[in-house]
């Protein structure tokens, strides 16, 4: 606590409400006399111990706190985008696949015995060299076999069509097999990846 004095030094008698306000408007007052006018504070610690500054009577604001910084951090890359990095692919589209396959669960498996996520035949899996079983493996070792059905077929639609049906279907019929379940399969994904490049 601090009172400012004009003159001889002095110790407040009383700290009631009536002496601190008029010390506070002796403050103010003194405050605008100029850069030349003399006063004294004195400063009233905790303990009761007074201390008293001669000098011009000068006011500074504290000085505001130093902001912190805050250093962004990335996104974390998940499992298919990974795999699409991986393979030259779209994550948005390996997710749709995903979704469509097993709606995204790896403990997924099919009455013909295909597994997981992306939905694998143990074959298939073996063939690429991954564990059907490890989510990861199994986004990846998917995302490498749409990505060598589209490398052979050089359409979408037509790799889609080979990851339901099988390649050598799509060869035969020149096209999209005429198989309700895969033209189902094709338009369902193809409507979702649409959805979901839209939304980002």
């Amino acid at each position: 606590m601090r009172f400012l004095t004009a003159g001889r030094r002095r110790h407040p008698t009383s700290s009631s409400p009536q002496r601190r306000s008029r010390a506070r408007l002796l403050a103010l007052g003194l405050a605008g006399v100029g850069a030349a006018a003399q006063a004294q504070v004195i400063e009233i610690g905790d303990d009761g111990s007074a201390t008293t500054y001669s000098g011009p009577t000068r006011f500074v604001a504290e000085a505001p706190a130093t902001p912190v910084a805050v250093r962004p951090t990335a996104a974390p890359v998940d499992m298919y985008e990974r795999a699409a990095q991986r393979h030259g692919l779209d994550a948005s589209l390996l997710r749709a696949i995903a979704w469509t396959e097993s709606r995204g669960n790896a403990g997924a498996i099919s009455p013909k015995g295909a597994l997981g996520t992306m939905q694998l035949m143990p074959t298939t899996a073996a063939e690429l060299g991954v564990d059907p079983r490890n989510p990861e493996q199994n986004v990846s070792g998917g995302a490498a076999y749409f990505a060598r059905q589209l490398k052979r077929f050089r359409s979408v639609p037509l790799a889609l069509a080979a990851y339901n049906a099988g390649p050598e279907a799509v060869a035969r019929w020149g096209g999209i097999p005429p198989y309700a379940e895969t033209r189902s399969y094709v338009s369902s994904i193809l409507q979702r990846w649409q959805a979901r490049a839209v939304a980002q």
